[in-house]
């Protein structure tokens, strides 16, 4: 068994996809940072189909 929290994997995978997307032009990632903002928002409402690929 792990001692990490459950979810840990998850906030990795955020934490590396916000490393990502802070190294790429300024445009760019300003969309980035919308369409990450859109799958949290429709994760946290429950709309599971579109937040998970």
């Amino acid at each position: 068994m792990s001692d990490e929290p459950q979810g840990s994997a998850d906030q990795d995978g955020l934490v590396d996809r916000l490393d990502v997307i802070e190294e790429q032009p300024l445009a760019v990632r300003a969309d980035a940072y919308a369409q990450l903002h859109e799958q949290l928002r429709r994760t946290l409402e429950g709309d599971d189909d579109h937040g998970r690929g």
